[in-house]
């Protein structure tokens, strides 16, 4: 029997959330309908932040009220603070995700507070999602580079890696945010992490500025890795790092792993299908090396 490779689809939010055109609340749900329809189980739908802030995620109340929320696909939602969770709560969220990065200096320009502040802040929004049942990942950003520190300590991700754990998150996703990385110093990072977070609940998130997104992914199955995230089409970048560009492409991941033999449960022709479609609807072409069908 193949091994299982779980993609956690990212596209409608981290993709999406930077995008300064209007896409329409119809186009975010097709494009949700559609990656559904490819076999992905889990996709991340919205992100309850303030609009002034993130002016794209504005629509993520009604976006999540039209998905159902009791079938095989799980529709997480980004969640900053318990205002954003009673938001979400209201919304009928059932999976949530929380988020602390690596860096002081990014922490600082990202949500205007410290790494430690970040983490007490999420403590209340944890405890509060857990008691109602609702599951929580969490996110750990710039995990081996940032644009304002250079190259960040894996003890550091490790740590604030273990804070999440211990809050309750079940899986911890470790993001290459500006895309420095190289499958040496993930691992470096990966062999701190897993002595604090068991490798079983870790994830890995790449962006691909320098091209080492799908070199990242490959060497991160041979630490153990069983999940990762993935953008459709390579959607998204980091706002605060010149160049940055987007997630690894969705389709360019499902292509490696069926090529190693791994399953995902995923139609790649269904797949390349989405990503043409939103790449369409953004006035350009997908940034993946899968050609169209």
């Amino acid at each position: 029997m193949q091994e299982h490779i779980t993609i956690v689809e990212v596209g409608p939010r981290d993709g999406l959330q930077n995008e300064q055109q209007p896409i329409s609340t119809a186009t975010k749900l097709e494009l949700i309908q559609r990656l559904a329809a490819s076999g992905l189980t889990h996709i991340e739908a919205g992100a309850f932040v303030s609009p002034k802030w993130v002016p794209q995620m504005a629509d993520s109340a009604n976006v999540l009220r039209a998905l159902p929320q009791d079938g095989a696909v799980a529709y997480p939602v980004l969640v900053p603070n318990e205002q954003g969770l009673d938001a979400a709560l209201a919304a009928g969220a059932r999976e949530i995700a929380i988020f602390a990065a690596a860096s002081e200096s990014f922490s600082q320009r990202n949500i205007h507070a410290s790494i430690a502040e970040s983490l007490r802040r999420f403590e209340p929004v944890c405890a509060r999602a857990l008691a109602e049942g609702i599951k929580v990942r969490g996110y750990v950003s710039c995990v081996v580079g940032c644009p304002y520190e250079g190259a960040i300590a894996p003890a550091q991700v490790a740590q604030v890696a273990r804070a999440l754990h211990d809050m309750g998150c079940y899986e911890i996703s470790l993001g290459d945010t500006v895309g420095v990385g190289t499958p040496n110093t993930v691992l470096t990072m990966l062999d701190a992490v897993s002595l604090q977070v068991p490798v079983a609940q870790l994830a890995g998130h790449f962006h691909d500025t320098y091209g080492m997104a799908i070199a990242n992914v490959y060497a991160s199955l041979r630490a153990g890795l069983r999940t990762f995230d993935a953008s459709v089409a390579g959607l998204g970048g980091c706002p605060y790092a010149r160049g940055a560009s987007g997630n690894v492409a969705t389709e360019d991941v499902v292509y490696l792993l069926h090529g190693l033999g791994y399953h995902t449960g995923i139609d790649l022709t269904r797949l390349t299908d989405t990503a043409q479609f939103i790449a369409h609807a953004l006035g350009r072409e997908p940034a993946s090396h899968r050609p169209a069908p």
